[in-house]
């Protein structure tokens, strides 16, 4: 991502090596690699119908939609200000998104009646009774777990198709609360731990898992995203893979050959 221009309390930033335009505000959640990785690791086709769920300014969403033409893809949003980010930069992007300003829990009658080929989402992962809030409410909404983690789970199940894939990114330090609740509703699942450079503890990981699966759980080789073992300036020490994949060169699904 790089900051492309700077307008009052938002910025344009660059995705996928200029072919993305994505205005988000300066301060509060500011979307990254991460969603990036995730759309990248999406093993869709054209036609099918996409969930995303918690989805920001819609970066996810807009990076899979730029790599994979002809997608139907619904975003959801609890934060007003966030989803009428997706939909302007949706218009930015001459991209069709259709964003619902709403609780997961709270779905329309329209979408509780559809069920999807693929649910994306970058659920919350801290608890909102004993976290320390930061100092932007909109940070705070993106982070803490307002909607229980039990309940992210139940709405990826209830609109999933049979058969269809469920594709998260997620805390490592996290994910021992998470992955009972996927367990008891899911299989086949495939996890990509993400490492900051080799050597180093994996501090992501992405969790690609099917309804109605029944192939055991592989973990696949770790993601490295940075070479060497000291940080350079402006991020320009991702490693070839990463690289390719931030500048829309590359993807994430080779995960899918066993599966």
């Amino acid at each position: 991502m790089q900051i492309f221009l700077m307008v009052n309390d938002f910025s344009i930033d660059e995705f996928l090596g200029g072919r993305l335009k994505i205005k988000q505000p300066l301060r509060g959640y500011r979307a990254g690699v991460d969603p990036v990785l995730l759309a990248a690791s999406v093993n869709a086709y054209e036609g099918e119908d996409i969930l995303d769920l918690g989805c920001g300014v819609g970066v996810a969403s807009l990076c899979l939609s730029q790599r994979i033409s002809g997608l139907n893809i619904y975003g959801i949003e609890i934060q007003s200000d966030y989803a009428a980010l997706a939909s302007e930069n949706s218009k930015l992007n001459s991209l069709d998104l259709n964003i619902i300003n709403t609780n997961i829990a709270n779905l329309p009658e329209s979408l509780r009646q559809m069920q999807f080929d693929h649910i994306i989402a970058n659920p919350p992962y801290f608890d909102g009774l004993s976290s320390t809030a930061s100092l932007n409410e909109g940070r705070d909404t993106s982070r803490i777990i307002n909607t229980p983690l039990a309940d992210w789970v139940l709405v990826m199940a209830q609109r999933l198709k049979q058969k269809g894939w469920a594709h998260l990114i997620y805390r490592v330090d996290r994910f021992d609360k998470l992955f009972p609740l996927l367990n008891a509703r899911f299989g086949s699942f495939v996890l990509t731990p993400i490492v900051p450079r080799a050597g180093r503890d994996a501090e992501l990981i992405i969790i690609h898992m099917r309804k109605s699966g029944k192939a055991a759980l592989r973990l696949e080789s770790p993601l490295c995203l940075h070479k060497g073992g000291n940080h350079l300036a402006d991020c320009n020490d991702y490693t070839n893979k990463v690289e390719d994949i931030l500048r829309g060169r590359g993807e994430l699904t080779s995960w899918i050959k066993n599966n």
